[in-house]
């Protein structure tokens, strides 16, 4: 007797389908940098462990990067492989592994977890080099909340004036 296959599980706004296997690649191959990540540097976190004080640091300099390659045009040429934009609004591309790629680059959270593994990382591998990576996104971060910041005070402020409300 034959056995039928499951047909691809098509995601909510998927026109084209994406199979388990497609994301466990991706799992596997962050699951693989993380276990090579460790191993390279299991000696380094006893002597310069990441202490508390720098998770903020490093927070923020993940969400900088995770919202370079995820949202700016500087980043397009990490996603323009994976990704089209279509009246305005970007999509995957493609099918299988390529539109798992292409979801996991336009979803700044998605991508937090894989610049988390870089910040870390760099942190790791050279110490000195880490918190300058570390630090300069970390600025970049505050730059973004300030400006934004900035920008909804304007906004607030001409509201005000006009006496809308």
């Amino acid at each position: 007797m034959a056995t039928q296959t499951e047909p691809p599980v098509a995601r909510e706004t998927d026109d084209r389908p994406v199979e388990p296997v497609d994301y466990l690649k991706l799992n596997v191959a962050y699951g693989t940098l993380l276990t090579a990540l460790v191993i390279a540097t299991r000696d380094r976190t006893r002597s310069d462990p990441i202490t508390t004080r720098e998770m903020v640091p490093i927070g923020a300099a993940t969400f900088a990067l995770a919202k370079v390659v995820a949202r700016e045009k500087i980043g397009s040429w990490v996603r323009d492989p994976f990704v089209e934009v279509q009246d305005g609004e970007r999509r995957p591309r493609g099918s299988g592994l390529r539109r798992a790629v292409g979801e996991l680059v336009t979803c700044t959270r998605c991508v937090g977890a894989w610049s988390a593994l870089t910040v870390v990382g760099v942190r790791m591998v050279d110490p000195a080099a880490g918190r300058t990576f570390t630090n300069v996104l970390a600025a970049s971060a505050a730059n973004d909340w300030l400006q934004s910041s900035f920008k909804w005070l304007c906004a607030q402020t001409n509201r005000a004036e006009d006496g809308t409300p």
